[in-house]
């Protein structure tokens, strides 16, 4: 069986190299729509999902892919949607800010700030009526905390001891401004006393710490305990979307995160253990690149959607 941080590391490295193929077929102007990158925040969605069942639910945001390949879409089916294919998760229709893939438990990105919220709460309400021992994570940026949507979700999920997991990625921006402009109270986590639920902090660019705390609280909502916030400290190190100049943060601060790379500092922590050296690594970024060729390739290669699939799962 292979070790768990190498698992960790294979699929942080995958989402990393997903966004980053991604976001070179976007500059050479074959994907519509916008690209959200997560780069520099891997470590948040595998430490989450890596704890979590097929059968869970997550719901997430308009920077979604790293949650939605941790929580093991294929990667044909994604780059298929990203190319608005008719062999995409969404048949073409969702594209980046609006993915999803129900079988596994994606109930969808969104491009509402702080929308996925309070639909967890719902999500989370109905698994406990089924008492099917479901759980609902919702993923949301530190700006998102600042929504009405936040604060009615967190509330209803608090007062009838939903099993959601709410857990900010705090990467310091809402959009182009830093979280010292947008509020005072610069710890996210601290706004959960005020439903009377647990509040943790934790090193977003440390994936064991992440998956620890999430499995903690996926074990306090199993028993019936309710829900609980959790603050992921991390970083955007890319612009909030392709093509932002990012002229809104210092040099010195991106410098500062860069030599935070989850990635980099998971490696060095595996090189240390003697669990990876560079054949073991490049065999990994081997198998990853070329699962990315082949999904790329199928993607091209798909059809487009008919005229007529613009009917198909709609309400009319």
């Amino acid at each position: 069986m292979e070790n768990y941080l190498i698992h960790y590391y294979r699929e942080m490295m995958r989402i990393r190299r997903f966004e980053q193929s991604a976001s070179s077929i976007y500059e050479k102007g074959e994907l519509p729509g916008f690209l959200h990158l997560s780069i520099g925040q891997e470590a948040v969605a595998v430490g989450v999902c890596s704890q979590l069942n097929k059968e869970d639910y997550i719901l997430t945001t308009h920077r979604g892919h790293g949650h939605v390949l941790a929580k093991g879409m294929k990667m044909k089916e994604m780059f298929a949607e990203l190319f608005a294919k008719k062999t995409g998760s969404n048949r073409g229709k969702g594209g980046s800010m609006h993915i999803m893939d129900s079988k596994i438990g994606v109930l969808g990105a969104n491009g509402v700030v702080g929308a996925g919220i309070p639909i967890a709460a719902g999500v989370g309400l109905s698994s406990q009526m089924q008492q099917n021992g479901r759980m609902t994570v919702a993923f949301f940026g530190d700006g998102a905390s600042n929504t009405g949507a936040f604060h009615e979700g967190l509330n209803m999920a608090a007062v009838w001891n939903l099993p959601v997991l709410f857990v900010c990625e705090n990467n310091k921006f809402s959009e182009s401004t830093s979280i010292r402009n947008h509020q005072r109270n610069r710890c996210v986590a601290d706004r959960a006393m005020a439903y009377g639920i647990p509040g943790i902090q934790v090193d977003g660019n440390d994936v064991e710490a992440v998956a620890n705390v999430t499995a903690e609280a996926i074990e306090r909502a199993r028993r019936g305990e309710g829900p609980t916030l959790i603050e992921a400290d991390t970083y955007r190190l890319m612009g909030h979307y392709l093509g932002d100049k990012v002229e809104y943060r210092s040099e010195s601060e991106y410098e500062h995160w860069k030599n935070r790379d989850p990635i980099e500092l998971l490696e060095q922590r595996l090189r240390k253990a003697g669990l990876i050296d560079d054949p073991k690594k490049q065999a990994i970024l081997e198998e990853i690149e070329k699962e990315i060729r082949e999904s790329i390739d199928f993607a091209r290669r798909s059809p487009e959607p008919d005229q007529d699939d613009a009917f198909l799962h709609v309400y009319q």
